[in-house]
């Protein structure tokens, strides 16, 4: 009787293996989070086109209910068409911000949540350059930056390591002299540490 048993827990546990999952978002995980996207529409090398992009590299720590802290560093670049250029406007900017799980499913694939992010940092107008080529005078100056961002972020598990996310954020930025607010899309994978 013992033999059949134990054959039958064998045929059993090999016949019904599913996806076991790893423990996610558990308080204390961390990732290393690379982002990039487009910055006020999508990106064109066009001479008449407004729009930038953006990249950015971040650390996530999970807290309770698979919310998390996020502190990272961003670089974006916006063009303004001028005659028959563009004129960049680039940011170099620190952030750190919570974020909360609005939505998961029960196997802790897929998440949706709701971010806000205190901004600081630096911005430079056409790299300094005052004088364009036509003699005119750039009256914008380079200077720090400080303001904050609201994120809505969709992320689903592609193995127990890395995840895939979908951002949009709407970033506002004081002490700008040329725009305060900035609308960022992108994509990013997140590489799990523990």
């Amino acid at each position: 009787m013992k033999r059949i048993t134990f054959i039958v827990t064998l045929v059993l546990c090999f016949a019904l293996t599913g996806g076991a999952y790893a423990q996610r978002c558990l308080p204390g995980m961390r990732g290393i989070q690379v982002t990039g996207g487009m910055v006020d529409g999508v990106y064109s090398s066009s001479t008449d086109s407004e729009t930038g992009y953006y990249f950015g590299l971040s650390m996530a720590t999970y807290a309770k209910h698979s919310n998390k802290w996020v502190f990272g560093a961003e670089y974006l670049q916006r063009y303004y068409p001028y005659k028959d250029i563009r004129l960049p406007k680039a940011q170099f900017t620190a952030e750190g911000g919570y974020f909360l799980n609005i939505i998961s499913d029960r196997s802790k694939t897929f998440f949706l949540s709701l971010g806000g992010s205190a901004v600081t940092g630096y911005e430079t107008v056409n790299w300094s350059e005052k004088l364009l080529f036509d003699g005119s005078t750039l009256q914008n100056r380079d200077r720090f930056v400080y303001g904050g961002a609201i994120t809505l972020e969709v992320e689903t598990y592609l193995s127990d390591c890395v995840v895939l996310l979908l951002t949009g954020r709407e970033h506002i930025l004081f002490g700008s002299d040329v725009s305060k607010f900035h609308t960022q899309f992108g994509i990013a994978l997140r590489f799990m540490l523990n």
